[in-house]
């Protein structure tokens, strides 16, 4: 099997909502309270909150695995499931991550470009994506694929105001 990327369908929500939960606790859990994360998690992770994602017909939601094993997921939004107002000729990563034991082995790229042929079949001519300007591993990450820094907006994550910088790739045409 090696690598595989799949569409998540509404009946895997729990093994959504187990993965989010997972790596977005592995990923920002150091530099928050308990009690922030918590908050955050409770919200935007619940299963109604996950199944309306899912059932967004501007909203995809993609697993990766490594061998039989699922070692990370991927959203992308276009049109008004957009987080933010990007433009008709915009695809969002919403989210992107990788479990911390397949971290290095090139997932992270794999996911990129799912979300960069998704782009092209919806005719888009960029990706964007938010990052919280913290995250230095996901910032070099982003800008060695060529991401560039477009501008930035605030995230609450419970009641802490923080900032993510918003990130574009223009798409070439293929």
């Amino acid at each position: 099997m090696a690598v595989e990327v799949k569409k998540c369908t509404v009946e895997e929500v729990q093994k959504l909502r187990s993965i989010s939960i997972e790596t977005f606790r592995d990923t920002f859990e150091e530099q928050n309270t308990e009690e922030d994360l918590c908050n955050y998690l409770e919200k935007a992770y619940t299963i109604e909150q996950l199944k309306t994602e899912l059932l967004n017909q501007d909203s995809e939601f993609y697993f990766i695995y490594d061998e039989y094993d699922l070692a990370g997921y991927l959203k992308i939004n276009i049109n008004e499931a957009q987080s933010e107002t990007n433009g008709e000729e915009a695809l969002e990563i919403e989210r992107i991550y990788v479990l911390p034991e397949f971290k290095g082995k090139g997932l992270g790229k794999i996911l990129i470009q799912q979300a960069v042929e998704r782009a092209q079949f919806h005719q888009k001519t960029n990706i964007w994506l938010g990052v919280w300007e913290h995250n230095q591993a996901a910032l070099a990450f982003y800008k060695k694929l060529g991401f560039v820094q477009t501008g930035a907006h605030s995230f609450f994550m419970g009641e802490d105001e923080q900032t993510d910088l918003i990130l574009t790739k223009k798409l070439t045409k293929e």
